[in-house]
């Protein structure tokens, strides 16, 4: 098995995720997840031909992982089989793909959204979110959705763990069994699902009464319903902001600030755009809950990388500073760079960020003339202008 694994995992890429030499397509936890269910599956806990799920695979290396150990003759209590996978993020979606072709394993799996992909699974392999209420959606949809005797193999970075997931996944079966770590990474092993609500946990609707907005959120969703508090501090600048008939929310989360934007500005059409499932369709229902759905439009899609060149008069950008549990700037900038692509001549970057991230250098270069807007303790907001293309 190691020999298999060994040969796979270094020939995966992150692409068309961010690439950096500090940064690669497979960790410890997709190693561990992969042994524990081979043993699984040799000791005859899991059965032959047993459903299997992957939920969270970050690149393929779980997936791909799979299958290659199911095509190895040499490796005992593993056969090959449709595995059913789901993905929030598009890029997870796309690097599967990508690295599928790469290794010449082109079948055997089926990229689905979530209750779909757990329909019927008996075992599924997850790796751990950062987040408790993503946690709390994907364990209600597998109790929900998985076979009675599902075999749940949750993994995650031992110093990204807490008793809270421990929690969370009780709350759903009956048998939770933390297992040995091994290099750094741990499994939760849980079985026995009881029997839940008659309507799924999420999204979760509140109504923000600072901004007089109804906000829908699915568990996945960074801030949940909450206003995060770089959104919070670009919001006080909306009444400086351009009145366009296209406008773009780039990294849309919940919708916001595509909802606040649209409210202000009737006569414009603003595109929510995200790489994650989980928030396209938040901003989905939080465009619905307050009467926008006919203004907003919502895409899951790369950096906008489906969305024409120079269309766009204003793009709004809360960029993340992080890649995964790693703090990256190059997040920031990749979307940077494709709001310069989308913005027509003249069009506005609106960005806000931590201040030491010291984006404005490449706002300039990549953008146009950038001014600063306002900063505050935390936060700064610039403003930039795309210059003519030549």
């Amino acid at each position: 098995m190691q020999s298999t694994l060994e040969q796979l995992f270094p020939r995966l890429r992150r692409f068309p995720d961010v690439e950096a030499a500090n940064l690669q397509a497979w960790d410890a936890t997709d190693r561990l997840l992969l042994d524990t269910a081979a043993e699984l599956r040799a000791s005859g806990v899991i059965a032959p031909g047993t459903r299997t799920a992957v939920v969270g695979d970050r690149y393929g290396a779980l997936t791909l992982g799979l299958l290659a150990l199911g095509r190895d003759n040499g490796t005992p209590g593993m056969q090959a089989g449709t595995v059913r996978v789901h993905e929030d993020l598009v890029t997870g979606e796309r690097a599967l793909r990508h690295n599928a072709e790469a290794v010449g394993i082109t079948k055997g799996f089926d990229q689905l959204p979530l209750d779909a992909a757990l329909d019927g699974a008996g075992l599924v392999l997850l790796q751990l979110p950062r987040s408790l209420a993503e946690l709390d959606e994907i364990a209600d949809a597998v109790a929900r959705h998985a076979a009675p005797g599902v075999v749940l193999l949750a993994g995650g970075r031992v110093k990204h763990m807490s008793l809270g997931m421990n929690a969370v996944l009780e709350r759903y079966f009956g048998e939770v069994q933390p297992q040995l770590a091994r290099q750094k990474s741990r499994i939760l092993l849980a079985r026995a699902p009881k029997a839940v609500a008659a309507a799924p946990p999420f999204p979760v609707t509140e109504r923000n009464a600072e901004l007089d907005l109804t906000v829908c959120a699915r568990g996945a969703v960074f801030s949940g319903t909450g206003l995060d508090i770089g959104t919070r501090f670009l919001l006080e600048f909306l009444p400086e902001m351009p009145a366009v008939r296209h406008a773009v929310d780039l990294g849309c989360g919940t919708g916001i600030l595509a909802a606040m934007y649209a409210r202000s500005h009737p006569d414009a059409r603003v595109i929510a755009t995200d790489r994650s499932a989980a928030a396209v369709e938040s901003a989905r229902e939080t465009a619905r809950a307050n009467g926008l759905d006919a203004q907003i439009d919502v895409l899951q899609d790369d950096a906008m990388s489906t969305l024409p060149d120079a269309g766009a008069g204003l793009v709004l950008l809360n960029p993340p500073f992080h890649l995964g549990a790693a703090v990256h700037a190059g997040a920031g900038l990749k979307l940077i760079e494709a709001a310069a692509r989308v913005l027509a001549p003249g069009g506005e970057l609106w960005t806000v960020f931590n201040s030491h991230l010291q984006y404005r250098p490449a706002l300039e270069r990549l953008v146009g003339p950038t001014r600063e807007v306002g900063r505050n303790a935390k936060f700064t907001v610039t403003a930039s202008v795309r210059t003519a293309r030549p």
